[in-house]
């Protein structure tokens, strides 16, 4: 699973097998914890991730929401910034 970015200790990663997975979605990697985020509701899906890792990721995604879909729907890997 290719990693999309990392700020603040959180490792952001997408598979790109789409027939298996569903929703467009992204996984949430902080330390021991780990979580599913809707790409296009930014919810989290399922996953323990903390209170303020949440708040962190859904600003990530909402400022990337646009490439995230792109990538999910050309199979098409690309870093991208993490949050400043």
């Amino acid at each position: 699973m290719p990693v999309i970015t990392r700020f603040f200790g959180i490792v952001i990663k997408m598979y790109f097998s789409q027939s298996e997975h569903g929703v467009p979605h992204f996984h949430a990697i902080y330390g021991e914890y780990n979580a599913v985020f809707d790409i296009q509701t930014l919810d989290m899906l399922e996953g323990d991730l903390p209170e303020r890792a949440q708040r962190l990721v859904r600003e990530w995604g909402a400022q990337y929401q646009q490439e995230l879909l792109r990538m999910w729907e050309n199979n098409q890997f690309k870093q991208l910034p993490g949050l400043e």
